[in-house]
């Protein structure tokens, strides 16, 4: 428990003294020199300096090792631009610190899903110049829901990965713990971690993309439902069915089609959703005033439907959309809702610029390994 505890404070503060380390555990003078030799001894901490310009000796500064363990980040993604989705990987070591990052994309009707996820594993790896077993775990981003009591990905459009016992297969080829989350669940957590929600409470994450999708945070903890469909938002009805008219739903709405569609009608012709919105905030004039009022109306119902279930406290607009649009589109959005609910919300549009899911996976699974590793101290399991 005591090299737990240690390692823990390491890992949260990045650099710490023998006498830091005594006043945060508690510990005696001689039980925390025994702590770190062990940790250090087993590799999972070491002394990366001395303090200077104080009196008495210097001290030696010690930091989680970052060689320990490294995970791996894969987000797979539809693009509807190339023949089959795409894969994003990045490896990070117990630090933090980012290796390699790779993009492939992948054609599975010729590729096994197995196949293709440890394909790029191993790339990533290669990339990154490590040994495969320092891998201690993957954490895959998927564009659908996973339910871990059956082990099977659902509402996913890419090929193959709906196969029961498909992330056990992976597993066991990879020999590395593997889990898997929705995209917009780990977009949701690198929000948290680096985006607007930084130090915030509760939250939602609405996601425009290809696909839409609602991320539920309650103080730090997600809300995934009985079989991790919250948040399926895409699905949600949009009026009434009849005969001249089929059913629709949100994303047929809002969705990625539906913005490239409504922007061809107004002049803007793009391949992604993004783009239209980027076309059309570079060309101001009643075309793209009346385009970008459109999107923002169909959001605002969207947001209508959320805040009146939820009630959330702020609600950040997320996803290739919402990055392009910016505070522009947002404002639009907040003009609109006021016409659409009598409900007070507060909007905000994301903090990341980046890969928001693929930096979620590495947040998810660097937390993964830094737990694997404090709970097997405390198993007295080895962690080699």
């Amino acid at each position: 428990m005591n090299e737990s505890a240690t390692l823990a404070h390491l890992l949260d503060r990045g650099t710490l003294t023998r006498g830091d380390l005594r006043e945060l555990t508690g510990l005696s003078k001689p039980t925390t020199s025994d702590v770190l030799r062990r940790l250090t001894d087993a590799g999972l901490a070491k002394v990366i300096g001395h303090t200077s310009g104080g009196p008495g000796p210097n001290a030696e500064i010690y930091a989680a090792n970052p060689a320990a363990g490294y995970a791996v980040a894969v987000s797979v993604r539809e693009v509807s631009e190339i023949p089959g989705p795409s894969l994003t990987a990045a490896l990070v070591d117990l630090a933090g610190t980012v290796h390699a990052r790779i993009e492939d994309s992948i054609d599975l009707t010729s590729l096994d899903p197995v196949d293709a996820i440890t394909r790029t594993v191993a790339h990533v790896i290669e990339r990154a110049g490590i040994d495969a077993s320092a891998v201690r775990h993957v954490q895959l981003g998927v564009p659908g829901s996973y339910d871990p009591g059956t082990g099977v990905i659902h509402h996913i459009d890419v090929p193959g990965f709906t196969r029961p016992g498909l992330v056990d297969q992976i597993s066991e080829r990879l020999g590395a713990t593997v889990e898997v989350e929705n995209d917009v669940n780990l977009a949701a957590i690198a929000e948290r971690e680096r985006g607007v929600a930084v130090g915030g409470g509760s939250f939602t994450l609405f996601w425009f993309d290809e696909g839409l999708g609602l991320a539920i945070d309650l103080g730090g903890t997600l809300l995934r439902g009985a079989r991790g469909g919250a948040g399926e938002i895409g699905y949600v009805p949009v009026g009434l069915p009849s005969a001249d008219s089929p059913r629709s739903d949100l994303q047929d709405l809002i969705g990625g089609a539906a913005v490239i569609a409504l922007g061809a009608k107004h002049g803007f012709v793009a391949t992604t959703p993004g783009t239209v919105i980027s076309q059309a905030l570079a060309s101001p004039g009643p075309q793209a005033e009346s385009f970008l009022t459109a999107v923002a109306a169909r959001i605002a119902l969207g947001l209508a439907a959320v805040a009146g279930v939820l009630d959330p406290p702020l609600i950040v607009l997320a996803g290739e959309v919402a990055q392009a649009g910016g505070e522009e589109l947002a404002q639009r959005v907040r003009a609109a809702l006021h016409s659409t609910t009598p409900l007070d919300i507060t909007i905000a549009v994301t903090g990341i610029t980046d890969d928001a899911v693929l930096l979620g996976a590495l947040d998810a699974g660097l937390r993964a390994v830094r737990e694997g590793l404090i709970n097997a101290l405390r198993a007295n399991v080895p962690v080699d």
